[in-house]
């Protein structure tokens, strides 16, 4: 098959209405993964979107088992796992890494036993693990649209405090700010993120929309607000790059995208050693 051949047939078909619904979910998945991974990775929180993506497994499992649709009950599940998640980081005093590695390891075990009792899942076990993009309906879209609104008016409204918080969240404290519900905001905010994309990215592959746009962001950027905002770039431009590859050689779409995130990972690893851009 010639290029112009092979490009005709890209063309037409992300003209499909299927194709175009999953290339606006991505785009949308992207901007939110972005702009909130931009303050995970800094306030050390990017092990939660991994924990949150596994554990949400025991959401899917326990709606297949009581025979609920798993997508209604993801999101509930999300939050109550946010405001689980809050209260035991402020019960326990124990590391933050090592208290998700619990939840996230038992979690997953649970939800294997869980899966046990259910019949073979029609939707197919590929698809909880690894999405499935080109299933994005219109509502997902809707309700991905308002969040990305809400997680924009967040972050537009307490910048500052956020800022300060990762800065140095003792000063934070001593000017009045309310560390605990500040935290649980964002995490719960996270966690609504993170649902809502598991339908097209699965629970395997979600955290790396949180994580490595913002990784890379932080290697090319000088300033906080510089960062915040190619972190979000990044997350859309490796959305679409990816549906792009996914398209072109008949990949699977989440994984295409992660691994177009990886590359432009590694292409930001790689400008500073060139001399391309300047860590300030």
């Amino acid at each position: 098959m010639s290029l112009n051949a092979e490009i005709t047939r890209i063309i037409e078909l992300f003209q499909l209405p299927f194709m175009q619904r999953a290339i606006i979910g991505g785009v949308l998945t992207g901007l939110m993964g972005g702009l909130l991974g931009s303050f995970t990775i800094l306030r050390q929180l990017s092990f939660f979107s991994d924990a949150l993506g596994h554990s949400a497994l025991l959401g899917i499992s326990l709606g297949l088992l009581l025979g609920l649709n798993p997508s209604v009950v993801l999101l509930p599940f999300a939050v109550l796992f946010a405001l689980g998640v809050t209260y035991l980081l402020e019960r326990t005093r124990l590391w933050t890494d090592a208290l998700l590695n619990i939840i996230y390891s038992s979690s997953l075990a649970i939800s294997v036993i869980v899966l046990s009792f259910v019949g073979r899942y029609k939707g197919g076990i590929d698809n909880l693990l690894f999405g499935d993009i080109l299933a994005v309906r219109d509502a997902d879209l809707i309700f991905s649209f308002v969040l990305l609104l809400v997680c924009i008016v967040f972050v537009g409204l307490t910048l500052r405090t956020q800022m300060l918080l990762i800065l140095h969240e003792p000063l934070a404290i001593a000017r009045g700010v309310s560390v605990y519900a500040h935290r649980t905001a964002f995490i719960v905010l996270l966690s609504l993120v993170v649902g809502i994309s598991i339908k097209a990215i699965g629970v395997l592959l979600v955290s790396a929309f949180v994580v490595i746009p913002a990784c890379a962001a932080r290697l090319l950027s000088r300033t906080f607000t510089s960062y915040v905002l190619l972190s979000t770039g990044l997350g859309a431009l490796s959305a679409v790059l990816g549906m792009v590859v996914s398209a072109a050689f008949n990949l699977p779409s989440g994984p295409s995208i992660v691994a177009t995130q990886l590359s432009i990972f590694l292409i930001a690893v790689a400008l500073p050693r060139l001399g391309f851009v300047t860590q300030g």
